[in-house]
């Protein structure tokens, strides 16, 4: 037992496995370091461990219990969640050579959209509190000690995640600013993949 968690190392190896997996941050993160360089990237991967940690301790305190009590406010989340991505995916698919881009360059502006985009994803909520009592033992369980140290170790965790995934797409972005066609190519992917999240949120039950 570490702090009233069962098998730490499975939780941390659940947690990196759940990072790594293609989702609407992990795009948000790779766009926003493209477009702002490391600073962005960083300020976007801040953006996800703040959005991370609301949702995480939403879901200690009950909130996913409420919401599925209550269709109607989960599915209006849903909704909005699927809205804003599908947004987001058509302004860069739309987006033209010379256009302002999507994501502005100021760093802080990198930490509100992805921040958004985590916030903005109930299934988040849903996986926190199906996640946490895996790794809980009701016998020795330290209460919110037991959480405050699961949500470090995924701030820490998300951290250096991000910071890994800023350095490498830092190191890809120079080369593609070197050949303007790829960046735009993949710009446009990355708006069908955000529309394709989009949907795939809205049509999940």
């Amino acid at each position: 037992m570490f702090f009233g968690i069962s098998d730490y190392g499975a939780f941390v190896a659940a947690i990196v496995l759940f990072l790594a997996i293609p989702g609407p941050g992990n795009l948000a993160l790779i766009t926003s370091t493209g477009k702002g360089g490391v600073a962005g990237g960083l300020m976007a991967t801040l953006g996800v461990i703040v959005g991370d940690q609301v949702l995480m301790w939403l879901a200690v305190a009950g909130v996913a219990a409420v919401l599925a009590t209550y269709p109607a406010a989960f599915t209006a989340i849903q909704w909005l969640g699927a809205l804003y991505l599908a947004w987001l995916g058509w302004k860069l698919l739309s987006a033209k050579p010379g256009d302002a881009p999507v994501l502005n360059i100021r760093p802080r502006q990198y930490f509100q959209q992805t921040l958004a985009i985590t916030l903005l994803n109930p299934k988040a909520i849903v996986f926190y509190m199906a996640f946490f009592p895996l790794f809980v033992d009701p016998k020795t369980h330290l209460g919110l000690i037991s959480f405050a140290v699961m949500a470090v170790t995924i701030a820490v965790l998300t951290f250096l995640y991000g910071l890994c995934m800023t350095l490498l797409t830092h190191h890809l972005a120079e080369r593609m600013r070197a050949n303007p066609r790829v960046g735009r190519m993949f710009e446009k992917l990355a708006g069908v993949f955000l529309i394709g999240f989009g949907i795939k949120l809205a049509a999940s039950k």
